[in-house]
């Protein structure tokens, strides 16, 4: 049986801060809760405010295309201040992977998200992971990303 391929976004941010001003952001329960105000994503379990840490884990409450969603996610890696992976241990896709690595080019931060997922649903998923789905995360992805940057710059 061959391994389906997961979709996968990278985006690569340059911040002009230092990596762990950076690092610390990137995994702050409240800017991400600021950055998604859109999608009304509030924190509901787990760790619910301040930094995440290894092992941690956090439930999120979301809409996305008018449905309310809820994912647990978990810190499975963390390397202070170069990278740090979360990964979903429950809710809508099949599998979310989401490595967020840090690395420091002359004064600046380069923040590279590795988000890889699959939707749920077989083809039908693959289809919807083509046709919209990627765009909308790497969409959500950039919004989150310039707060960070704002964040992190001001």
């Amino acid at each position: 049986m061959s391994k389906l391929k997961m979709a996968t976004i990278i985006l690569k941010t340059l911040i002009n801060a230092p990596i762990e001003r950076c690092f610390d952001l990137a995994r702050s329960i409240d800017l991400h809760v600021q950055s998604m105000q859109s999608s009304g994503e509030k924190a509901i379990a787990g760790k619910r405010d301040g930094l995440i840490g290894l092992h941690e884990s956090v439930t999120w409450r979301a809409k996305h295309f008018g449905i309310p969603f809820e994912m647990t996610n978990k810190i499975s890696t963390m390397e202070y201040p170069t990278r740090f992976v979360d990964e979903m241990v429950k809710g809508p896709f099949r599998k979310l992977h989401h490595r967020h690595q840090f690395k420091i080019i002359g004064a600046q931060t380069e923040m590279t998200d590795v988000f890889e997922f699959q939707a749920p649903f077989g083809l039908l998923g693959r289809l919807a992971e083509k046709i919209f789905l990627k765009n909308y995360m790497l969409k959500l992805i950039e919004k989150r990303n310039m707060v960070i940057k704002f964040q992190a710059e001001w």
